[in-house]
């Protein structure tokens, strides 16, 4: 995957086939410290721990439709390569929760790519799921919580293109006063 953003688009989607309600992206960004997280939390079935347990295996899927799954390999090497790392917790019946760390300096980092754009299309495809994406940096803090959004939009559905147009813009433009 050429981005962040696919990668984290890609786990999301694992959320959504768990059949989460909520699910919280966090990223935090400190050049002080040369760390750059992503934190991907669900409230979806969960894992037992013999699925955990494989989860990281390129070589292992639970899906139907294909005989790999290299979404999570790929990103906990790419944060490998960086000396960074990912682990993740799940708990069935609770959820799951993935953090991974990377070198903020570090040349291998991958960027971060369109996230606007793939929240946005997580959030029109999965209309009845909540949201939050939190992204922090040394400049500031920015929220984006569906919840919020669905309350001041009343009856007009995310869905419509003009409401995608606009948050898509909304987001970035947030984006772009801490980063």
């Amino acid at each position: 995957m050429k981005d962040l953003s696919l990668h984290i688009m890609d786990i999301i989607q694992n959320s959504v086939r768990a059949e989460a309600s909520n699910v919280e992206l966090e990223i935090r960004e400190d050049l002080e410290k040369d760390i750059y997280s992503i934190l991907i939390k669900d409230d979806g079935c969960g894992m037992s721990d013999e699925v955990l347990s494989k989860v990281l295996d390129p070589f292992f899927t639970t899906r139907t439709t294909r005989k790999v799954g290299l979404g999570l390999s790929l990103l906990k090497q790419s944060a490998e390569q960086t000396g960074g790392k990912l682990e993740i917790h799940s708990k069935e019946g609770v959820g799951t929760e993935l953090q991974v760390l990377f070198s903020h300096k570090n040349i291998d980092r991958p960027v971060i790519g369109d996230i606007a754009g793939v929240i946005v299309l997580l959030v029109s495809a999965n209309p009845n799921m909540d949201f939050v994406y939190k992204h922090h940096t040394m400049k500031g803090e920015y929220i984006f919580d569906t919840k919020e959004v669905k309350e001041i939009l009343e009856d007009v559905s995310v869905t419509d293109p003009n409401i995608m147009q606009y948050l898509k813009e909304l987001i970035n433009e947030n984006l772009n006063t801490i980063i």
